[in-house]
């Protein structure tokens, strides 16, 4: 990912210094398991604990240039230093014994920073959810006026959609939670599997329950899905953003600071730049699902071809999420909401609003069902096409105004009446999530 999309710490995760350094913390990891085995001598792996250090990746590179493999580099870098206790780093693994298991680790440190941007989001969300619960709003089904609903409630719905992302993110990292040093193809032949948990152990990992030579591909394909399905999610949310700060509507706008300039060539423009970023930011994390899902069906034990692609879309995919949740959080907290706009908007639709809640009061006074419909939607379709006040003509005709109470029909109050029903369950979540996260 480029720099403008990434921040300091996610790079940090993926950046080539800290890789090094975790796949020496793997190699570590398998010495002290040899060492409880007695297989090597633990003053030996004390030794090599306190002289082995991180190579740098300018040296790594220098001595792949000669290898043509990338661990036979970092092994031969890293055993510089040792004299003849180097003969033991790598002792009986695989490259891929290494590489998978530092990638796990990866996964999982910027798994965790994807679910703090997730809460911070969440939290956000909730925060104006709560202070615009009874703003009411005009509710588009196919981007046409249906009913009103709040602000509150639109926000309160985006709330619970990044608790589910959390949950599938959580469970997706849990899945890949786990470490291989199995060997060539899997089956122990040159490690003892005692090595393999005792090293998981001290990573914070599990040993797989079975592996080739690498950990099963539809492991990291669950994480991309789940980082693919969080960015669809966030990219629905600015996508409403973008439609509510379209200049007919206006009833939000993004942040806008001072000095800060919408367009080049028009001085008036206030644009959506941010959640139009966010759109495409999300389109490369689900592209970058596709790969992951392409990786799954590997040759025999194990081929290469996942390798080349997972270096730039696992990488690229959490920088993009965490920058993407940054943006999106932001965007929340600022987000200057027009309440005047949103009920002017409500008004626009000549009361048409209320065509469902005269129906069934239609009913309800023993009106068949066909026969309400037919007459709201005469005088409904007048409205719409001659601009006429809905209220007005329904008031007008006495099959309809005798036997109804207008004003409860056209009472604004029923489309807040039970809010409070999905902000309860909104407040125990809040609740929950603060417990957890604290924990």
């Amino acid at each position: 990912m480029i720099s403008r999309y990434s921040r300091p710490a996610m790079t940090r995760v993926w950046s080539e210094e800290r890789k090094l350094e975790r796949m020496l913390e793997v190699e570590l990891a398998a010495l002290d398991g040899w060492a409880a085995l007695e297989v090597v001598p633990v003053e030996t792996v004390d030794r090599i604990r306190s002289l082995a250090t991180p190579p740098t990746k300018e040296r790594v590179t220098e001595l792949e240039r000669e290898t043509g493999h990338d661990v036979a580099a970092f092994v031969d870098a890293v055993t510089e230093s040792l004299g003849e206790d180097g003969r033991w780093v790598h002792y009986g693994l695989t490259s891929s014994d290494v590489l998978d298991t530092a990638l796990s680790l990866a996964v999982q440190e910027a798994g965790a920073l994807v679910v703090a941007g997730v809460d911070r989001a969440f939290e956000s969300v909730a925060s104006r959810a709560e202070e615009y619960r009874t703003t009411l709003c005009m509710g588009r089904t196919h981007g046409v006026h249906a009913e009103p609903t709040t602000f509150g409630l639109k926000l309160a719905g985006w709330a619970f959609t990044l608790e589910r992302e959390r949950e599938r993110v959580l469970a997706a990292l849990a899945g890949l939670r786990f470490g291989k040093l199995s060997g060539a193809v899997g089956q122990y032949a040159a490690v003892d599997p005692e090595v393999e948990r005792i090293a998981c152990e001290r990573l914070g990992l599990e040993p797989a329950p079975s592996s080739t030579q690498i950990l099963q591909r539809d492991r990291h394909a669950a994480v991309l899905s789940s980082l693919a399905l969080l960015a669809s999610s966030v990219e629905r949310f600015a996508t409403e953003i973008r439609h509510l700060a379209r200049t007919e509507l206006r009833e939000v706008e993004e942040p806008f600071g001072a000095g800060q300039k919408g367009s080049s060539a028009m001085p008036h423009k206030r644009n959506p730049i941010v959640s139009e970023r966010i759109c495409g930011l999300a389109r490369v994390v689900r592209a970058n699902a596709t790969v992951g899902l392409e990786n799954v069906a590997l040759w025999h034990e194990r081929d290469i071809s996942h390798s080349s692609a997972e270096r730039i879309v696992l990488p690229d995919s959490f920088l993009a999420v965490d920058y993407v949740l940054d943006r999106f959080a932001w965007l929340v907290d600022g987000l200057v909401v027009r309440p005047e706009r949103m009920r002017a908007n409500i008004d626009a639709s000549h009361g048409l609003y209320a065509s469902q809640r005269l129906l069934l009061a239609l009913v309800e006074s023993g009106m068949l069902r066909g026969e309400a419909y037919r007459l709201v939607q005469r005088h409904a379709l007048r409205a719409w096409d001659e601009e006429l006040d809905f209220q007005e003509l329904v008031r007008a005709d006495d099959a309809i105004a005798t036997a109804v109470d207008l004003d409860r029909v056209f009472a604004l109050d029923a489309y807040t009446a039970h809010t409070d029903t999905i902000f309860e369950r909104l407040r125990a979540l809040r609740a929950t999530q603060e417990t957890a996260v604290h924990a």
